[in-house]
C-alpha cells in the first residue's frame, strides 16, 4: 500500500493538493515505475477523502501522462525519468510537435540490416512538415500579451468564452451545426469528452455502435461503465421499442468506416428513433473537414429539431494532436445537468484557448484548412493510383470517400493477422482492429468503485477502424492511413505489399462482403 498524506486543507482544493503530491511522489522516483497507484476505495479509507476529488486528482494524472490504464487492472505509474525528460525536450520544428504514436495492432519491427526504419501507414498520424509554425507563433504571442494580466488565473472549466463564440461560428458556416457557445465544452480529446458525458447520462445503461463501426470506441464507452451492443443502422426505426434503461447511439454519419456517409433517410431514422425512445445520438465528426468527393456533408446535428444530438469535433486531425483540444456541443436539456459536474471538468491550457481563438478569428484556421484538404487529397489520389498499378487484382479499396485513410479488402484465404505479419516482415506497417460483431458480449454490471479506475482512464489508444476477422466468410480488411506518410515512401510501401501477399493473394476481381 502506498503511504499518502492527506492534503493540507491551505493548498487550495483537495483535488489539486491530492493530484500535485501524487505528481511529486511519482516525480521525485517514491511511487517507481510500473506501481498500481490505490484504489479509489482504498484511498478514500486511508486519506478520508471523497470519491468525486479521488476521480478528479487521478483523471488529472492521467491526462497529463503520469499514469497509464490497464482495463480491469487500474492506474500505473509511467516511469519519471522517461516522463520528465519528455516534458523538458524542446521543439526544433513542426515535425517535433506531431504526437507520438498511439498504440495500434501491429507486430514489432525492428530496422532491417541497413537501418531503415519500417515504411508505416499509421492511420492517425498527420503530415509532419504542414503545422503552420509561424501563424501558431503569432497568434501564440498574441493571447499572452492580450491576456497578461489572466494567465495566473483558472478559467472556465467549460472552456474559455471567446473561444466558444469562435468554435460556434465555424461549426454553423462549415459543418451546418445549431447550437450558441453556451452549449460548448472545450476538452482534452474524446476520452475526456466521454469522461463528461458518463455524469451527464448517468441515467444511461447501453451505449449502441455501428454494428460495423469504429472499434476501440467499445472500450472507451465501456470503460466508463457503459453496456456496448452493435447494432445494423438500417434496422434503426422510430417504432423500435427501446431495450432496458434509457440508451443512446455513436455514430460517424460523415465518415463511416466504408468511407460512406450515412444517407439522408437513415439519418431522419436515426433522429426519429432517438426522439420516440427519449435516447441521445453522440456524432463524432471526427474528420469531417476532409472529403474528396462531392461537398463536405453536412452534420446530423445540423437536422436535429428535437435536441438529442451530442456533437463532437477536434482540432487534432486538421491541426495538430499535440494540441489536444476538443469540442462537444451539447443539446440544451443536459446543459441544466452541467452545474452538479462542474468541478469534474477541467479545459486545456488557457493559453492554447486563447491562441485557438485567434488562430480562428484571424483567419488561418480556415486557410489551414483549404491548404489540407488540398494536400490530403494529393495523397489520397497517389495512395489509390499506386494500389491499382501494384495490387491490382489482389486488393480492392473502399472507404476512399473521406478521411486520413483507405480500407483495403484483400483477395486472399488468410486472416488479418496473417497479412499483418507477412508485411511486418517486409518492412511495412498496416492495421486492422477488431470488428464489434453482433451478439458479442460487451456489457457490465453498473458502474461501483472497484470500476472507477477503467471509468476514469478509458483507454485513450483507442483505434478509429473496423475489419473482418479474416476467418469466417468474406475476404480481410485492412487499413492504410496516409496522412503522415510521403510519396516516395507510400510507392515504395504499397510495391513491398504486393510482393509479400504475391504467394497467398488469388489473382481476381475481389469478392466483397
Amino acid at each position: 500500500m502506498i503511504d499518502i498524506m492527506l492534503p493540507d486543507k491551505n493548498e487550495g482544493p483537495l483535488y489539486l493538493a491530492l493530484y500535485k503530491r501524487l505528481r511529486e511522489l511519482i516525480l521525485s522516483g517514491l511511487i517507481k515505475d510500473g506501481k498500481k497507484l490505490p484504489s479509489i476505495r482504498s484511498l478514500r479509507e486511508q486519506a478520508g477523502l471523497s470519491k468525486t476529488t479521488i476521480e478528479t486528482a487521478y483523471q488529472m494524472l492521467l491526462e497529463e501522462g503520469y499514469v497509464y490504464s490497464k482495463p480491469r487492472s487500474g492506474l500505473f505509474v509511467v516511469n519519471p525519468e522517461r516522463l520528465a525528460s519528455s516534458l523538458v525536450k524542446p521543439y526544433n520544428n513542426a515535425a517535433d510537435i506531431i504526437q507520438r504514436d498511439r498504440p495500434h495492432r501491429h507486430l514489432p519491427i525492428s530496422q532491417d540490416g541497413n537501418g531503415q526504419q519500417p515504411i508505416d501507414f499509421n492511420l492517425l498520424a498527420i503530415d509532419r512538415a504542414s503545422f503552420p509554425v509561424r501563424a501558431w507563433k503569432s497568434v501564440l504571442n498574441e493571447a499572452l500579451s492580450q491576456h497578461f494580466d489572466a494567465v495566473h488565473q483558472y478559467g472556465d472549466p467549460k472552456g474559455e468564452y471567446s473561444l466558444c463564440v469562435s468554435i460556434c461560428e465555424y461549426l454553423k458556416h462549415s459543418r451546418g451545426v445549431n447550437c450558441s457557445p453556451e452549449q460548448i465544452i472545450v476538452g482534452s480529446g474524446i476520452s475526456y469528452s466521454i469522461h463528461v458525458l458518463s455524469k451527464l447520462l448517468a441515467d444511461v445503461d447501453t451505449i449502441a455502435v455501428e454494428e460495423a463501426g469504429f472499434a476501440g470506441i467499445r472500450d472507451i464507452f465501456h470503460g466508463y461503465g457503459f453496456k456496448v451492443a452493435p447494432v445494423p443502422l438500417q434496422a434503426i426505426h422510430a417504432n423500435a421499442p427501446d431495450k432496458g434503461n434509457k440508451n443512446a447511439i455513436y455514430v460517424t454519419p460523415s465518415h463511416r468506416p466504408t468511407g460512406s456517409p450515412l444517407p439522408y433517410s437513415l439519418r431522419q431514422q436515426l433522429l426519429d428513433w432517438a426522439d420516440h425512445n427519449d435516447a441521445y445520438i453522440i456524432e463524432d465528426d471526427y474528420d469531417g473537414e476532409f472529403r474528396y468527393r462531392g461537398k463536405t456533408i453536412p452534420s446530423l446535428q445540423g437536422l436535429d429539431q428535437q435536441g438529442v444530438v451530442i456533437y463532437m469535433g477536434t482540432f487534432s486531425k486538421a491541426l495538430t494532436p499535440a494540441l489536444r483540444m476538443n469540442y462537444m456541443v451539447l443539446p440544451r436539456k443536459l446543459l441544466e445537468q452541467l452545474p452538479a459536474i462542474e468541478h469534474t471538468l477541467s479545459s486545456p491550457s488557457r493559453i492554447d484557448q486563447w491562441a485557438m481563438q485567434l488562430f480562428i478569428e484571424r483567419g488561418h484556421w480556415y486557410r489551414h484548412i483549404r491548404r489540407m484538404r488540398m494536400l490530403y487529397r494529393k495523397k489520397h489520389a497517389k495512395l489509390l493510383q499506386a494500389i491499382a498499378a501494384h495490387l491490382a487484382g489482389t486488393a480492392e479499396v473502399s472507404g476512399e470517400g473521406a478521411g486520413l485513410y483507405v480500407e483495403l479488402t484483400v483477395n486472399a484465404a488468410c486472416s488479418v493477422d496473417e497479412l499483418i505479419k507477412l508485411a511486418a516482415a517486409a518492412g511495412v506497417r498496416v492495421y486492422g482492429s477488431q470488428l464489434l460483431e453482433a451478439g458479442q458480449d460487451n456489457g457490465s454490471d453498473s458502474r461501483n468503485d472497484s470500476e472507477t479506475e477503467e471509468e476514469i482512464s478509458s483507454g485513450s489508444g483507442s483505434e478509429r477502424c473496423s475489419e473482418s476477422s479474416g476467418n469466417g466468410s468474406g475476404n480481410p480488411r485492412l487499413y492504410l492511413g496516409f496522412g503522415g506518410i510521403n510519396d516516395r515512401d507510400m510507392e515504395q510501401g504499397i510495391q513491398l505489399l504486393a510482393r509479400a501477399w504475391s504467394s497467398i493473394a488469388i489473382h481476381s476481381p475481389v469478392t466483397r462482403n
